[in-house]
């Protein structure tokens, strides 16, 4: 199986892995690069995940996404939209959006009211902490929480009327949980399965793998790759930053995999002297 690429384009200036303010152009540019690049759709973000600062308004997350929305619907793109509020997934699916990425592990089911309106889909997170606030609850058996927690809202999202082909799920690495506790979740995928939905994982630049490699957020694709090396036969979506390099990895990973995965065709322009050795 080889999982599908969703590139992330942040609207907010906050973003842990890449901060800074862009303009709208520049937004859509690096979405439209990404496209290019592999990935099959991009989720959206107008709010950071980072805890020292508090959630942003409805009206302004909505302010700084829509207009993403909008302009990268008109090029064709297959958006995501990575909120928590109910607000703004209506906007952002009245204006195409094709899934709501909600990391609160559906703490408002208006979210799923909406996503039920517009046909649409919908990510389910594990997390046992509110949106924006750092927390590290105890857990008996924290694979069996995540699984027990996710199996909870698939119910809860397919009682307020969302598809249940449109549902997927995400097991939250770093999400109320600390670097060893996000290990033993991804070790123990295999339980998600039975679930039967599409599972979507997110351990691009994760904390994590900043824990087990001693490196900052820019500098972790190395460690990621480490982890989809592992994981990305247990993916269905990979959220990841680094298009590119993730597209290629997987594509090498396929061709050397097996029989069964055959060999993409080889550029006949390749000389002995391109090669390097």
């Amino acid at each position: 199986m080889t999982p599908r690429l969703m590139g992330i384009v942040n609207a907010n200036p906050d973003s842990f892995s890449d901060p800074g303010a862009r303009s709208l152009d520049q937004l859509v540019a690096s979405a439209l690069a990404q496209i290019e690049a592999g990935a099959d759709m991009i989720d959206v973000g107008g709010e950071s995940g980072v805890t020292h600062t508090g959630p942003v308004s409805a009206e302004e997350e909505s302010g700084r996404v829509l207009p993403l929305v909008e302009r990268l619907i008109a090029e064709g793109v297959t958006v995501s939209v990575d909120t928590w509020k109910a607000e703004v997934a209506e906007a952002v699916l009245a204006a195409g959006a094709a899934l709501i990425n909600d990391v609160s592990g559906l703490r408002d089911p208006a979210v799923a009211d909406a996503c039920a309106r517009h046909d649409a889909g919908l990510v389910v997170m594990h997390t046992r902490a509110e949106p924006k606030v750092k927390a590290f609850p105890d857990y008996d058996d924290v694979v069996e929480d995540v699984r027990e927690f996710l199996a909870e809202r698939i119910a809860l999202a397919r009682d307020r009327g969302v598809d249940e082909r449109k549902i997927v799920v995400d097991p939250g690495p770093d999400f109320a949980k600390t670097p060893k506790e996000t290990v033993e979740v991804l070790r123990g995928l295999d339980d998600l399965r039975e679930l039967g939905h599409p599972i979507l994982l997110a351990v691009s630049r994760k904390d994590f793998v900043g824990a087990l490699t001693g490196r900052r957020p820019s500098e972790r694709l190395a460690g990621t790759l480490g982890a989809i090396a592992v994981l990305a036969d247990h993916a269905d979506i990979l959220r990841v930053h680094d298009i590119a390099e993730v597209a290629d990895f997987l594509r090498v990973r396929r061709a050397l995999g097996g029989p069964g995965n055959g060999v993409p065709a080889l550029d006949p322009a390749l000389r002995t002297e391109d090669r390097v050795g």
